[in-house]
């Protein structure tokens, strides 16, 4: 019989390491307040995380955590693209717009599905969150339990995306204001910036 304890387990796990400002979240948030292909944008970061959690739940993250390499190409990759981020949020803050659905800041779905796939496999602390982590976390259990523990993981993935992409539109009456916009844009360049930074100095503090 699969543990209920094992499931709830991994669920609280992973919604604590998923619900913090990073760079997947507040690409979703902007998204939801556009409301511009939210729910395969949703579903692209719910699904990622749970291949990296089955991964991790099925012994990868053992592998990752022994390749210097491949973790050092990882963080620099990921630096230079939340860096280049970063410089765009702080370029719209600079010109910002009243919200508008479908309006031109919003990107096209190939532009937006890429941009989510790099956020998602060019950052590093997602593979440290989910395939390392979590993946390591789940030699606690054995058998069913285990597969308990990531399914639960990989449901916290699910209610959280889907949460923050559809919920943000009840924020819309705020972000109405080019002001709001503004306000939005620094947070996420200045987030962006501080994870690009962190992944510089772990990649030369490894080097």
């Amino acid at each position: 019989m699969i543990s209920i304890s094992a499931a709830l387990s991994g669920f609280f796990l992973g919604a604590s390491l998923i619900i913090a400002i990073g760079a997947q979240n507040a690409f979703v948030l902007r998204q939801g307040l556009l409301r511009s292909h939210v729910f395969i944008l949703c579903l692209i970061c719910a699904l990622s995380d749970a291949l990296l959690i089955a991964a991790g739940v099925g012994g990868l993250g053992t592998l990752v955590s022994q390749s210097p390499v491949l973790i050092s190409v990882v963080t620099l990759g990921g630096a230079v693209f939340l860096g280049s981020y970063a410089f765009m949020a702080f370029r719209r803050a600079l010109h910002p717009g009243a919200m508008q659905a479908g309006s031109p800041q919003a990107l096209g779905l190939k532009a937006a599905v890429a941009t989510c796939l790099a956020f998602t496999f060019l950052n590093p602390h997602v593979y440290l969150d989910t395939v390392v982590l979590l993946g390591s976390l789940s030699a606690a259990y054995q058998g069913q339990d285990r597969i308990a523990y990531g399914a639960g993981a990989a449901i916290a993935s699910f209610v959280w995306f889907f949460g923050l992409g559809y919920g943000a539109r009840l924020l819309q009456p705020v972000f109405a204001k080019p002001a709001a916009w503004r306000v939005l844009d620094v947070i996420i360049g200045v987030v962006m910036s501080l994870l690009a930074i962190s992944l510089l100095w772990r990649f030369f503090a490894a080097a």
